[in-house]
């Protein structure tokens, strides 16, 4: 906020304002992807990453912070939906969320590297490092193959078995696999109604499609977002000093995030998904205990190490399930896309045929309520640091209710059985 002399307005919109262009990017994200393929995708994302990032790092004006941080946020609203479907679409069943975890724990390495970096040099030269991964990845994009289900999905067959040999290996049998993406690819388009986003809209798809805008919606309303763009002032508000907070936080998202990687195959993603949320709303609860002591100027020794506690807690309770919900749509935020569980659940539950339109409006929903989160949290601290976060804590609440009465286990299943038992060819 010194450096450019920005007010706690216009602060709050730098910290909102990744939303934003999350926004647009998720109300395209299902549309752009099936457009373009995944892979030419990425390669357009990345060059909005970097040249966000070069927008920040040389900027001497707010609406330049801003722009660069918008076109982060458009990155984000993509990325977050698109890295978890190609995941989904490339892997067999019996490694598909294995294959998700760990792109959960590098997501999670990657920012808690950031975290620690980001206390030791200046902003500008964290923007200018942010920028390596964008260029990296432009070059190695070129040596991945194209999602097979989406070539199945626009008729190029030749290229799905390319694909498929590519990825499972040049002596690999893949004429099963293939036939099996084909045939439920044909399935699909014998039942739809010729619509682009009216197919969505169909009866058998309104279960999966609130269960997953539900728990989209509500994973934000907990407090994410507020907790991503602010740990660090949310720290010294506690009494706590910023870098000691920051790189324990970063060292627990990583432990946790591989501790869960080793563990999901074994417990199932539902099971997961609960144990994070309940540790969710007991963090917020705990964290909004500690403003409560500390308003009333109660326990002044004992409060910060309880806000201590409820942020690592919230952030590892987070870690552990940041990639199922996505799982459910093939495969679904923020600090990435954020809810990566979410959305690779979310990934599983809709076939290729509506995936992008079913993409688009859960990812939508979900950053649509991260922004009001993201402008509004300095402002709710004001009106009630303790309260906002009980507020968190009741969110939780009703997602863990969400999670535990309407979320399927799809646990060693193909996305074809997947979608065929949740969606039946009637309505």
């Amino acid at each position: 906020m010194e450096d450019l002399g920005l007010s706690v307005a216009e602060f709050s919109l730098f910290g909102s304002i990744l939303s934003i262009g999350s926004l647009i990017g998720a109300a395209i994200s299902g549309k752009i992807t099936d457009l373009f393929g995944r892979k030419l995708t990425m390669w357009i994302l990345n060059l909005f990453y970097i040249g966000g990032w070069l927008a920040i790092a040389f900027t001497k004006a707010p609406w330049l912070l801003n722009l660069g941080r918008i076109s982060l946020g458009f990155t984000n609203g993509i990325s977050g939906y698109l890295a978890p479907i190609y995941i989904a679409e490339i892997t067999t069943k019996h490694v598909r969320v294995r294959f998700t975890t760990i792109l959960q724990v590098m997501v999670g390495s990657g920012a808690s590297f950031m975290y620690v970096v980001g206390s030791l040099v200046h902003w500008r030269t964290l923007a200018l490092l942010a920028t390596i991964p964008g260029l990296l990845q432009l070059l190695l994009i070129f040596f991945i193959p194209e999602s097979p289900r989406w070539l199945a999905n626009v008729g190029r067959e030749k290229e799905l078995e390319a694909a498929l040999l590519c990825l499972r290996g040049d002596k690999a049998d893949i004429s099963d696999e293939a036939t099996e993406i084909k045939n439920h690819v044909e399935s699909l388009k014998s039942f739809s109604r010729g619509g682009i986003v009216v197919d969505i809209f169909q009866k058998k798809y309104v279960r999966p499609l609130l269960t997953v805008v539900g728990m989209m919606v509500l994973t934000n309303l907990g407090g994410i977002n507020a907790f991503v763009y602010y740990s660090g002032a949310i720290f010294v508000s506690a009494g706590i000093s910023s870098m000691v907070g920051l790189i324990t936080l970063a060292a627990t998202q990583t432990v946790v995030g591989i501790l869960s990687s080793t563990i999901i195959d074994k417990l199932g993603r539902r099971p997961l998904l609960l144990v994070s949320s309940a540790g969710l709303c007991f963090s917020s609860f705990l964290t909004g205990v500690t403003f409560f002591l500390k308003d009333f100027n109660w326990w002044d020794q004992g409060s910060p190490i309880l806000a201590f506690i409820g942020l690592l807690m919230y952030m590892g309770s987070y870690a552990l399930s940041a990639g199922l919900p996505g799982l459910l749509v093939s495969e679904v935020c923020k600090l990435f896309s954020p809810m990566l569980l979410q959305l690779f659940m979310f990934l599983q539950l809709f076939p290729i045929n509506v995936k992008g339109s079913a993409g688009s409006i859960c990812n939508f929903m979900g950053n649509s309520t991260g922004r009001v989160v993201g402008y509004y949290f300095n402002f709710l601290t004001e009106w009630s640091s303790a309260g906002i976060f009980f507020t968190f804590s009741a969110f939780c609440c009703a997602n863990f209710i969400l999670i535990a009465t309407m979320v399927p286990e799809t646990k060693g299943r193909t996305l074809e059985e997947i979608q065929a038992s949740i969606t039946p060819s009637s309505d």
